[in-house]
Protein backbone atom coordinates (compact mmCIF):
# COMPACT_ATOMS: atom_id res chain seq x y z
CA UNK A 1 0.00 0.00 0.00
CA UNK A 2 1.47 3.32 -0.85
CA UNK A 3 2.59 5.60 1.72
CA UNK A 4 0.57 9.09 1.42
CA UNK A 5 1.89 12.10 3.45
CA UNK A 6 -0.20 15.54 3.53
CA UNK A 7 2.30 18.58 4.66
CA UNK A 8 -0.30 20.99 5.43
CA UNK A 9 -3.50 19.81 6.02
CA UNK A 10 -4.63 23.17 7.58
CA UNK A 11 -4.46 25.05 3.99
CA UNK A 12 -7.76 23.09 3.27
CA UNK A 13 -9.57 24.16 6.10
CA UNK A 14 -10.14 21.26 8.61
CA UNK A 15 -12.78 19.15 5.67
CA UNK A 16 -12.94 15.85 5.69
CA UNK A 17 -10.53 14.15 3.64
CA UNK A 18 -11.46 10.95 3.69
CA UNK A 19 -11.41 10.47 -0.10
CA UNK A 20 -7.50 10.62 -0.13
CA UNK A 21 -6.44 9.20 3.24
CA UNK A 22 -8.64 6.15 1.82
CA UNK A 23 -6.26 5.55 -0.54
CA UNK A 24 -3.53 4.38 1.09
CA UNK A 25 -1.25 4.64 4.88
CA UNK A 26 -2.01 8.04 4.75
CA UNK A 27 -0.22 10.18 7.19
CA UNK A 28 -1.52 14.11 8.05
CA UNK A 29 0.52 17.25 9.72
CA UNK A 30 -1.56 19.98 10.08
CA UNK A 31 1.62 22.32 9.39
CA UNK A 32 4.83 21.17 8.57
CA UNK A 33 8.78 23.74 8.64
CA UNK A 34 11.07 23.68 5.99
CA UNK A 35 13.72 21.87 8.40
CA UNK A 36 10.66 18.88 8.77
CA UNK A 37 9.93 18.27 5.09
CA UNK A 38 12.19 15.72 4.33
CA UNK A 39 11.92 13.50 7.69
CA UNK A 40 8.27 13.23 7.28
CA UNK A 41 8.07 12.51 3.29
CA UNK A 42 10.44 9.49 4.09
CA UNK A 43 8.90 6.59 2.48
CA UNK A 44 6.27 8.39 1.00
CA UNK A 45 5.06 7.50 -2.58
CA UNK A 46 3.04 10.24 -3.06
CA UNK A 47 3.53 13.88 -1.01
CA UNK A 48 0.53 16.10 -0.93
CA UNK A 49 1.35 20.19 -0.64
CA UNK A 50 -0.82 23.47 -0.86
CA UNK A 51 2.20 26.03 0.03
CA UNK A 52 4.73 23.78 1.77
CA UNK A 53 8.18 24.49 -0.81
CA UNK A 54 9.23 21.22 -2.24
CA UNK A 55 13.04 21.47 -3.57
CA UNK A 56 15.76 19.61 -6.04
CA UNK A 57 17.46 18.88 -2.76
CA UNK A 58 14.30 17.60 -0.96
CA UNK A 59 13.55 15.38 -3.77
CA UNK A 60 16.89 14.33 -3.91
CA UNK A 61 16.92 12.90 0.00
CA UNK A 62 13.44 10.63 -1.25
CA UNK A 63 14.13 8.23 -3.85
CA UNK A 64 10.29 6.30 -3.15
CA UNK A 65 8.69 9.69 -3.96
CA UNK A 66 6.98 9.26 -7.05
CA UNK A 67 4.43 12.15 -7.27
CA UNK A 68 3.09 15.70 -5.89
CA UNK A 69 -0.01 16.21 -5.44
CA UNK A 70 -0.48 19.96 -5.02
CA UNK A 71 -4.06 20.77 -3.61
CA UNK A 72 -3.85 23.96 -5.25
CA UNK A 73 -3.92 25.32 -8.72
CA UNK A 74 -0.42 27.01 -8.23
CA UNK A 75 2.90 25.11 -9.00
CA UNK A 76 5.36 27.81 -7.58
CA UNK A 77 6.04 25.55 -4.63
CA UNK A 78 7.88 22.86 -6.63
CA UNK A 79 10.60 22.86 -8.40
CA UNK A 80 8.82 21.84 -11.20
CA UNK A 81 12.51 21.53 -13.20
CA UNK A 82 13.97 18.70 -11.07
CA UNK A 83 10.90 17.00 -10.47
CA UNK A 84 10.63 16.61 -14.62
CA UNK A 85 14.91 15.34 -14.53
CA UNK A 86 13.65 12.84 -11.78
CA UNK A 87 10.77 11.08 -13.35
CA UNK A 88 8.70 12.79 -10.04
CA UNK A 89 4.77 13.61 -11.69
CA UNK A 90 3.30 16.63 -10.18
CA UNK A 91 -0.25 17.25 -10.71
CA UNK A 92 -2.24 20.52 -9.67
CA UNK A 93 -6.46 20.91 -9.34
CA UNK A 94 -7.45 23.66 -11.65
CA UNK A 95 -10.99 25.45 -11.84
CA UNK A 96 -12.31 24.53 -8.62
CA UNK A 97 -12.20 27.89 -6.91
CA UNK A 98 -13.73 29.53 -10.43
CA UNK A 99 -16.90 30.63 -8.93
CA UNK A 100 -15.76 31.36 -5.79
CA UNK A 101 -13.19 34.03 -6.80
CA UNK A 102 -15.62 35.14 -9.15
CA UNK A 103 -18.33 35.61 -6.38
CA UNK A 104 -15.71 37.09 -4.14
CA UNK A 105 -14.81 39.73 -6.43
CA UNK A 106 -18.39 41.05 -7.45
CA UNK A 107 -19.01 40.79 -3.31
CA UNK A 108 -15.97 43.16 -2.91
CA UNK A 109 -17.23 45.82 -5.52
CA UNK A 110 -20.31 45.91 -4.09
CA UNK A 111 -19.38 46.33 -0.62
CA UNK A 112 -17.17 49.19 -1.21
CA UNK A 113 -19.56 51.33 -3.54
CA UNK A 114 -22.14 50.57 -0.81
CA UNK A 115 -19.76 51.06 2.07
CA UNK A 116 -21.06 47.91 3.43
CA UNK A 117 -18.58 47.89 6.44
CA UNK A 118 -18.88 51.09 7.29
CA UNK A 119 -22.65 50.88 7.53
CA UNK A 120 -22.47 47.54 9.18
CA UNK A 121 -20.64 49.21 12.43
CA UNK A 122 -22.64 52.26 12.88
CA UNK A 123 -25.20 49.86 13.53
CA UNK A 124 -23.71 47.53 15.57
CA UNK A 125 -21.33 50.18 17.30
CA UNK A 126 -24.63 52.09 18.68
CA UNK A 127 -24.31 54.99 16.95
CA UNK A 128 -27.86 54.14 14.86
CA UNK A 129 -29.93 53.66 17.96
CA UNK A 130 -28.27 56.61 19.49
CA UNK A 131 -29.94 58.99 17.07
CA UNK A 132 -33.40 60.11 16.22
CA UNK A 133 -33.03 59.94 12.59
CA UNK A 134 -34.11 57.09 10.43
CA UNK A 135 -31.31 57.55 7.79
CA UNK A 136 -28.32 57.88 7.81
CA UNK A 137 -25.32 59.41 4.93
CA UNK A 138 -22.15 58.78 6.71
CA UNK A 139 -20.45 57.59 3.58
CA UNK A 140 -21.74 57.64 -0.42
CA UNK A 141 -23.52 54.45 -1.75
CA UNK A 142 -22.96 53.76 -5.37
CA UNK A 143 -24.85 51.42 -8.09
CA UNK A 144 -22.80 49.06 -9.90
CA UNK A 145 -24.86 49.35 -12.74
CA UNK A 146 -23.65 51.17 -15.67
CA UNK A 147 -19.77 51.26 -14.02
CA UNK A 148 -17.25 50.46 -16.68
CA UNK A 149 -15.45 47.12 -15.36
CA UNK A 150 -11.98 47.10 -16.06
CA UNK A 151 -10.93 43.06 -16.35
CA UNK A 152 -6.59 42.73 -16.27
CA UNK A 153 -6.01 39.12 -17.47
CA UNK A 154 -9.10 37.46 -19.38
CA UNK A 155 -8.62 34.11 -18.20
CA UNK A 156 -11.25 31.42 -16.83
CA UNK A 157 -11.57 33.36 -13.74
CA UNK A 158 -11.67 36.62 -15.40
CA UNK A 159 -13.98 35.74 -18.15
CA UNK A 160 -16.88 34.48 -15.03
CA UNK A 161 -16.15 38.19 -13.60
CA UNK A 162 -17.06 39.66 -16.84
CA UNK A 163 -20.04 37.80 -16.78
CA UNK A 164 -21.58 38.46 -13.57
CA UNK A 165 -20.78 41.68 -14.25
CA UNK A 166 -22.57 42.21 -17.00
CA UNK A 167 -25.34 40.53 -15.16
CA UNK A 168 -25.40 43.64 -13.18
CA UNK A 169 -25.28 46.03 -15.94
CA UNK A 170 -21.45 46.54 -16.12
CA UNK A 171 -19.68 47.62 -19.45
CA UNK A 172 -16.49 45.28 -19.60
CA UNK A 173 -13.41 45.80 -21.18
CA UNK A 174 -10.14 43.89 -20.84
CA UNK A 175 -6.40 43.95 -20.57
CA UNK A 176 -3.95 41.20 -21.40
CA UNK A 177 -1.04 41.30 -19.54
CA UNK A 178 0.63 39.02 -22.20
CA UNK A 179 0.66 41.51 -24.81
CA UNK A 180 -1.48 39.27 -26.70
CA UNK A 181 -4.95 40.87 -27.49
CA UNK A 182 -6.98 37.62 -28.76
CA UNK A 183 -10.94 37.76 -30.08
CA UNK A 184 -13.19 38.36 -27.56
CA UNK A 185 -17.05 39.11 -26.78
CA UNK A 186 -15.24 42.51 -24.73
CA UNK A 187 -12.98 45.19 -26.27
CA UNK A 188 -9.21 45.13 -25.40
CA UNK A 189 -7.67 47.82 -23.93
CA UNK A 190 -3.87 49.01 -23.16
CA UNK A 191 -3.09 49.14 -19.45
CA UNK A 192 -3.02 52.93 -19.64
CA UNK A 193 -6.27 53.00 -21.33
CA UNK A 194 -8.19 50.35 -19.33
CA UNK A 195 -7.42 52.48 -15.96
CA UNK A 196 -8.15 55.38 -16.68
CA UNK A 197 -11.71 54.45 -18.56
CA UNK A 198 -12.57 52.23 -15.70
CA UNK A 199 -14.28 52.47 -12.55
CA UNK A 200 -14.20 49.17 -11.30
CA UNK A 201 -10.85 47.18 -11.90
CA UNK A 202 -10.43 43.38 -10.98
CA UNK A 203 -7.48 41.54 -11.36
CA UNK A 204 -6.86 37.79 -12.21
CA UNK A 205 -4.05 37.56 -13.83
CA UNK A 206 -0.18 34.95 -12.47
CA UNK A 207 2.19 36.67 -10.95
CA UNK A 208 5.47 36.57 -13.43
CA UNK A 209 7.73 38.56 -14.49
CA UNK A 210 5.28 40.95 -16.22
CA UNK A 211 3.05 41.13 -13.68
CA UNK A 212 5.30 41.69 -10.65
CA UNK A 213 4.22 45.29 -9.88
CA UNK A 214 2.10 45.80 -12.47
CA UNK A 215 0.52 48.14 -10.93
CA UNK A 216 2.12 51.03 -9.21
CA UNK A 217 2.21 55.11 -8.60
CA UNK A 218 2.02 56.07 -12.11
CA UNK A 219 -1.10 53.20 -12.58
CA UNK A 220 -2.80 54.21 -9.47
CA UNK A 221 -2.91 58.35 -10.50
CA UNK A 222 -4.13 57.36 -14.00
CA UNK A 223 -7.26 55.84 -12.63
CA UNK A 224 -10.46 57.95 -11.49
CA UNK A 225 -10.95 59.72 -8.19
CA UNK A 226 -13.75 57.67 -7.98
CA UNK A 227 -12.17 54.37 -9.08
CA UNK A 228 -12.02 50.92 -7.06
CA UNK A 229 -9.00 48.33 -7.68
CA UNK A 230 -9.79 44.94 -6.66
CA UNK A 231 -7.06 41.81 -6.30
CA UNK A 232 -7.91 38.38 -6.29
CA UNK A 233 -5.16 36.95 -7.75
CA UNK A 234 -1.57 37.19 -6.33
CA UNK A 235 0.26 39.74 -4.01
CA UNK A 236 3.00 41.59 -5.37
CA UNK A 237 0.93 42.74 -8.75
CA UNK A 238 0.04 45.24 -7.01
CA UNK A 239 2.63 47.96 -5.25
CA UNK A 240 1.39 47.67 -1.63
CA UNK A 241 3.41 50.92 -0.42
CA UNK A 242 2.44 52.99 -3.53
CA UNK A 243 -1.90 51.59 -2.78
CA UNK A 244 -1.81 52.69 0.76
CA UNK A 245 -0.37 55.86 -0.67
CA UNK A 246 -2.56 56.04 -3.07
CA UNK A 247 -5.59 55.66 -0.69
CA UNK A 248 -4.15 58.11 1.79
CA UNK A 249 -4.51 60.86 -0.74
CA UNK A 250 -7.47 59.89 -2.00
CA UNK A 251 -6.61 59.37 -5.65
CA UNK A 252 -8.44 56.53 -5.80
CA UNK A 253 -11.74 55.94 -3.72
CA UNK A 254 -11.09 51.93 -2.63
CA UNK A 255 -9.26 48.82 -3.06
CA UNK A 256 -10.54 44.76 -1.93
CA UNK A 257 -7.11 43.11 -1.05
CA UNK A 258 -7.47 38.96 -0.95
CA UNK A 259 -3.93 38.41 -1.64
CA UNK A 260 -0.63 40.65 -0.30
CA UNK A 261 3.16 40.35 -1.44
CA UNK A 262 3.88 38.73 1.83
CA UNK A 263 1.35 35.80 3.54
CA UNK A 264 0.88 36.51 6.48
CA UNK A 265 1.22 40.25 5.58
CA UNK A 266 4.11 41.51 8.29
CA UNK A 267 4.09 45.57 8.73
CA UNK A 268 2.53 47.44 6.21
CA UNK A 269 1.17 51.21 5.35
CA UNK A 270 -2.01 48.85 4.63
CA UNK A 271 -2.62 48.60 8.47
CA UNK A 272 -2.85 52.58 9.24
CA UNK A 273 -4.53 54.19 6.21
CA UNK A 274 -6.17 57.66 6.49
CA UNK A 275 -9.50 56.19 5.89
CA UNK A 276 -9.34 52.11 6.78
CA UNK A 277 -13.08 51.95 5.16
CA UNK A 278 -11.16 52.65 1.82
CA UNK A 279 -9.71 49.08 2.35
CA UNK A 280 -11.27 45.66 2.68
CA UNK A 281 -8.99 43.00 2.75
CA UNK A 282 -9.61 39.46 3.11
CA UNK A 283 -6.54 36.58 4.49
CA UNK A 284 -6.50 34.70 1.07
CA UNK A 285 -10.17 33.26 1.60
CA UNK A 286 -11.50 34.16 -2.07
CA UNK A 287 -11.23 31.07 -3.10
CA UNK A 288 -12.56 28.77 -0.37
CA UNK A 289 -15.82 28.66 -0.77
CA UNK A 290 -17.00 25.22 1.16
CA UNK A 291 -18.07 24.01 -2.30
CA UNK A 292 -14.78 25.01 -3.78
CA UNK A 293 -12.73 23.13 -1.21
CA UNK A 294 -14.77 20.19 -1.35
CA UNK A 295 -14.36 20.05 -5.33
CA UNK A 296 -10.36 20.56 -4.53
CA UNK A 297 -10.18 17.66 -2.00
CA UNK A 298 -12.16 15.59 -4.82
CA UNK A 299 -9.88 16.75 -7.57
CA UNK A 300 -6.63 16.15 -5.28
CA UNK A 301 -8.25 12.42 -4.58
CA UNK A 302 -8.89 11.47 -8.15
CA UNK A 303 -5.10 13.00 -9.23
CA UNK A 304 -3.84 10.27 -6.45
CA UNK A 305 -6.39 7.82 -7.54
CA UNK A 306 -5.30 7.79 -11.13
CA UNK A 307 -1.63 8.08 -10.44
CA UNK A 308 -1.58 5.21 -8.70
CA UNK A 309 -3.40 3.30 -11.17
CA UNK A 310 -1.32 3.81 -13.41
CA UNK A 311 2.08 2.62 -11.27
CA UNK A 312 -0.32 -0.86 -11.23
CA UNK A 313 -0.53 -0.92 -15.16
Amino acid sequence: MAKIVFLDEYSLGGYDLSAISSLGEYVGYDRTTPEQVVERCKGATVVISNKVYISRETMQQLPELKMIAISATGMNNVDLEAAAELGIVVKNVSGYSTDSVAEATLGSALALLRNSVYYDRYFKNGSYAATSDIFHFGRPISLLKGKNWGIIGLGTIGHRVAHLATAFGCNIAYSSTSGVAREEQYPHKKLTELLQWADVVSIHSPLNAKTAGLIGKAELETMKLTAIIINVARGGIIDEAALADALNKEIIAGAALDVFSSEPLPASPLYDLNDPDSLLASPHTAWAADEAVKILIEGVAENIKNFLLSLRQ
